[in-house]
């Protein structure tokens, strides 16, 4: 029996999160916001932090530095089940953290990358991530250390006989690179929302870009936000409407679907079913602050998971 069921490599910061701003940031004032949440961030983190509350088996390999932000960080991913003792403290650097200023229906995103930058292929234990049945990765544009080896990463979990996920999430630079391609020919599912679909693949059309890269992978799960997700595998779709819910906070609702969806996959559900869940999961993180506040409180989390089965 695997030791895990999942293993993720990557990013681990906090996010620091305002609410109620002016709509208009106006230069040399003193701006008030009506509310704020400092939280688990990062996508990686944040999928990790979610299938473990889900009751998956989680181990999580990442860099944070000997600062505050990282000890609140590793006790929160702690906390939860996840297994942590791969985490690589650097006592000289900081960790990294996400300031989210939430506008309404939109939001500015800036992140200092403090030690997200950090994790190198000579930090992982191979050993360890291959002790499980399934690799999950997030970020990859924002994973610099990694990047240029995720492609040669993945090919000797898959050798291992592990599935791979992979969600790209935003590129910073916005220069989308096409080296994403050649990691893509080893992952079992891609994770992308819509914006980043089109983007890698090229196109402004939605169906164009799913068409693009079902072609590449085995599985594409497209995040489409109100409209639910939409699911490529060879000529089959399935398509699974957004559970409807009064959103507090959009803020990584993304991962937290990752966490929902791979969570019934790896306990052999059918597509359908997986799909469904994702929603489930997205929705419940958007109704408390931050991507994991919602999946904290057991209490709630199981009622809100039992009442939208």
């Amino acid at each position: 029996m695997s030791q895990f069921d999942v293993t993720i490599a990557g990013e681990l910061n906090l996010d620091l999160i305002l609410y109620g701003l002016p709509e208009t940031l106006q230069p040399e004032r003193e701006l008030l916001a009506e509310n704020m949440m400092l939280t688990l961030g990062s996508s990686s983190a944040i999928v990790a932090h979610n299938l473990a509350a889900l009751g998956s088996r989680v181990g999580f390999v990442s860099c944070i530095g000997g600062d505050s932000f990282g000890d609140i960080a590793l006790q929160r991913l702690s906390a939860s089940g996840v297994h942590v003792e791969q985490v690589i403290r650097n006592s000289t650097a900081q960790t990294g953290l996400t300031l989210i200023l939430q506008h309404g229906n939109w939001r500015n995103i800036l992140t200092y990358p403090g030690t997200i930058f950090d994790l190198k292929p000579e930090h992982l234990n191979f050993e360890y991530l291959s002790s499980s049945r399934h690799f999950h990765f997030s970020s990859f544009y924002l994973q610099r250390g990694l990047r240029p080896h995720v492609t040669d990463l993945f090919r000797q979990l898959k050798q291992r006989g592990l599935t791979i996920s992979l969600d790209p999430n935003d590129d910073p630079d916005d220069e989308w690179k096409a080296d994403i391609e050649e990691a893509l020919g080893y992952v079992d599912i891609f994770l992308p929302n819509a914006r980043e679909a089109k983007k890698i693949a090229g196109t402004e059309n939605i169906e164009d870009a799913i068409s693009k890269l079902a072609a590449i992978v085995p599985l594409i799960v497209v995040k489409c936000g109100a409209e639910g997700a939409t699911a490529q595998r060879g000529s089959d779709r399935f398509v699974s409407p957004a559970t409807a819910v009064k959103i507090v906070d959009p803020v990584g609702a993304g991962d937290s679907f990752d966490a929902g969806f791979l969570h019934q996959f790896l306990r052999g559900s059918d597509l359908q079913s997986c799909l469904n869940a994702g929603n489930v999961t997205a929705a419940l993180s958007t109704t408390r602050a931050g991507g994991t506040e919602a999946f904290r409180d057991l209490e709630y989390r199981n009622h809100f998971l039992q009442s939208h089965r």
